[in-house]
């Protein structure tokens, strides 16, 4: 198998999993090639026991069947808890806070339980009702449609949401990120909204756990050189250990932290 249809391969796996199911058009689509190549990568990927096709659509097997984003906040609790205390220590009391999707920002959300007179600007809902205990903060949330079961709105919508504000602090994750530091996304809607909270934060902020090195999405943004504060679990592969070294001054590990 060629690296370019390994790489594929591996993209469609991610998509599948982050999503449940996808229809082979919108496949074909996201990673830009044609639907008959879509269709011979799904008969290859059928083979084993991970993915089945269904009434033109590609979905994880049912022993594979989870909620997508309560498997991945299940995933790695403990570096995900410890991402998220390190990065609540550098927000103090009535901050102004982007926080974008996914699961790492949502511990961010909760480790910040303790923060009082928070404003609070998010499309993600589960980071929002995470929040919402403490009632002396004030919660912005966009307009939109809810996707589900991820709990979190996207579109250009939302992109043009967080243009209307400026913050503090903002708190993004990320799909994966390339050995270059090139950062990426799963679709472009994502890579966007990133971008616009990171341009409108004064201080951005990348969680993410090891794991997210290496780890293959279709659409790149841009280089994790341009953040502020990267906030890691652990250090990543060797492979990585250039990448890592360059921005060491900015890179927090947030399980020796807690050491």
């Amino acid at each position: 198998m060629s690296e370019k249809r390994r790489k594929r391969h591996e993209c469609i796996l991610g998509l599948v999993q982050e999503r449940g199911v996808m229809s082979v058009g919108a496949l074909a689509e996201t990673l830009g090639v044609s639907m008959q190549t879509i269709r011979r990568d799904i008969d290859l990927l059928c083979e084993g026991d991970t993915l089945r096709r269904r009434h033109g659509r590609i979905e994880l097997d049912a022993q594979h069947l989870n909620t997508p984003f309560d498997q991945r906040t299940a995933t790695n609790p403990i570096g995900k808890q410890a991402i998220g205390e390190a990065a609540a220590e550098l927000i103090p009391d009535g901050a102004t806070i982007f926080i974008s999707i996914g699961s790492t920002p949502l511990s961010v959300a909760r480790a910040l339980h303790r923060r009082t007179k928070l404003t609070v600007i998010t499309n993600n809902l589960s980071a929002a009702m995470a929040l919402s205990d403490e009632t002396s903060n004030r919660i912005i949330l966009p307009g939109g449609e809810l996707r589900l079961p991820d709990r979190d709105i996207l579109g250009d919508e939302v992109v043009e949401f967080f243009g209307r504000y400026r913050a503090e602090y903002g708190i993004f994750g990320v799909a994966g990120v390339e050995e270059d530091g090139s950062l990426l996304e799963f679709h472009t809607a994502e890579v966007s909204a990133r971008q616009r909270i990171r341009e409108n934060s004064q201080v951005s902020m990348l969680v993410l756990d090891h794991s997210k090195f290496g780890r293959l999405a279709p659409a790149a943004g841009e280089n994790i050189s341009d953040i502020d504060h990267i906030i890691l679990d652990r250090p990543p592969k060797a492979a990585f250990t250039p990448l890592i070294e360059d921005i060491s001054d900015r890179v927090i590990l947030a399980e020796s932290e807690l050491a």
